[in-house]
C-alpha cells in the first residue's frame, strides 16, 4: 500500500536530494550557485507563497501539524523569486544540517554515501536548523470552524522572504512526525538518494535502483564463485 507523503516531508526530500549523482559516478549538486537556487525555489512555490502543503490530518497544534508557515496573507509569489549569495548560504548550510540529521534518523542503517565522511555533527546541525526556523517569528492562530473544534496553527508575523526560513519549519515538522520513520538511504549502485517507504519490503529510492542492485549481486556471486 502506498502511504500518502506530506508537503513537510517533500520539501525536506527535495531539499535533501539537491546532492545526486550525476549519472557519471560522481556527484552533483542543484544548489552550486545563485541561479540554481533561484530555479529551485521557483520549482517550489509553495516555499513563499504561502500555499506549503500539510498533510492530510493537519489537526494537530503547533509546528508538528504538518504545515510549513503561511506567509501573511499570501501575497508572495515564489515565481518572482530571485536568490542572492546570502540566501545560497544559509539554504546550503540548511541542507547540510539536514543531511546530518537524516544521517541520524535511519540508524541503524547507513546514511547516504555522499556525504557520509564529511557529515555536520549532531548538535551543530540541530542548532542550525532551529536558529533558521527562528528567523521568521510566529504567534499563535486560532481557527475555529462551525461545528468542529478550535485549532490552534503557528503563523508568521510578516511575509515570507526567506527560504531558508520557510525550509527549516517543514523539515522539524517531518522530524517530529510519524514519516520519520520510514526514512531510508537508498545503497543501489551509484544512487546518494534518501526516500521515505511507500510499502514495508521496499528496499529501494525507484526500480531502477532495485534493477541495478539486482545485477550488481548477481555479479558478485558470479565472481565469487568463479
Amino acid at each position: 500500500m502506498r502511504e500518502p507523503i506530506s508537503g513537510d516531508a517533500r520539501l525536506a526530500l527535495d531539499l535533501a536530494l539537491t546532492i545526486r549523482h550525476d549519472g557519471n559516478g560522481g556527484v552533483t549538486d542543484d544548489l552550486a550557485d545563485p541561479a540554481g537556487l533561484t530555479e529551485w525555489v521557483r520549482a517550489h512555490p509553495e516555499l513563499l507563497s504561502g500555499t506549503a502543503p500539510g498533510r492530510p490530518d493537519d489537526h494537530r497544534d503547533g509546528f508538528a501539524d504538518g504545515t510549513a508557515p503561511q506567509p501573511a496573507g499570501g501575497e508572495a509569489d515564489g515565481a518572482g523569486f530571485t536568490a542572492d549569495a546570502a540566501q545560497l548560504t544559509a539554504v546550503r548550510e540548511l541542507r547540510a544540517a539536514v543531511r546530518a540529521l537524516f544521517a541520524r534518523a535511519v540508524r541503524p542503517g547507513e546514511p547516504s554515501p555522499a556525504d557520509a565522511a564529511r557529515l555536520m555533527p549532531l548538535a551543530e546541525a540541530v542548532r542550525h536548523l532551529n536558529e533558521a526556523a527562528a528567523r521568521t517569528p510566529t504567534v499563535p492562530f486560532l481557527d475555529w470552524p462551525e461545528g468542529a473544534a478550535p485549532l490552534v496553527r503557528p503563523k508568521p508575523v510578516r511575509a515570507a522572504d526567506d527560504p531558508a526560513a520557510a525550509l527549516a519549519h517543514a523539515v522539524i515538522a517531518f522530524l517530529a512526525s510519524p514519516d520519520r520513520d520510514r526514512l531510508r538511504a537508498c545503497h543501489a549502485p551509484r544512487c546518494v538518494r534518501y526516500f521515505l517507504k511507500e510499502h514495508p519490503r521496499q528496499e529501494w529510492c525507484k526500480p531502477s535502483c532495485g534493477n541495478r542492485a539486482r545485477v550488481a549481486r548477481h555479479h558478485q556471486r558470479h565472481k565469487a564463485t568463479a
